[in-house]
């Protein structure tokens, strides 16, 4: 795994910042997709059908695939690393998409060593793009305390 991890850091760092939003933001369709369809389905065809419907060439052996991949399979204790960070609110009652940000983001900050701020910002235009108005403040938020916490939920994990 840490071996994994080395590799994916080191090919990161040789893509552009560009290149990595446009991964996060197809990560993140891919997510909701998955999350839309109740897990349901195989993130192998969710990828093939956003291939030829259009017209795009994502890897099935790339890190979108292996990203979301990931997210999905962690879900549960992603999801139980953010709920004691929801002062006053329920996990269930999240938006969707803001769910789906923060899950996305949360693990990155658990796999990845991209430093957190970007992580987090990374995260903020996510969900400027495909959340409610204002629900980039709560992800804001919520992130902050998952890197502060960042050790003591590495260790659980």
């Amino acid at each position: 795994m840490d071996s994994d991890k080395k590799k994916n850091d080191e090919k990161q760092s040789s893509v552009s910042g560009h290149e990595l939003r446009k991964m996060r933001s197809f990560v993140f369709h891919v997510l909701y997709v998955m999350d839309s369809f109740d897990y349901s389905c195989s993130v192998e065809s969710i990828i093939d059908n956003f291939n030829r419907g259009f017209d795009l060439s994502i890897p099935l052996d790339g890190d979108v695939f292996k990203i979301a991949s990931a997210v999905i399979y962690n879900k549960e204790k992603i999801d139980d690393a953010i709920k004691p960070l929801l002062e006053n609110w329920r996990f269930e009652r999240i938006g969707c998409c803001t769910r789906l940000i923060l899950r996305y983001a949360a693990w990155e900050l658990l796999n990845s060593v991209t430093p957190a701020n970007i992580v987090i910002n990374e995260a903020i235009e996510l969900a400027k793009c495909f959340s409610e108005k204002d629900a980039y403040k709560f992800v804001n938020g919520i992130l902050d305390e998952v890197r502060k916490k960042l050790d003591e939920l590495k260790e659980s994990a």
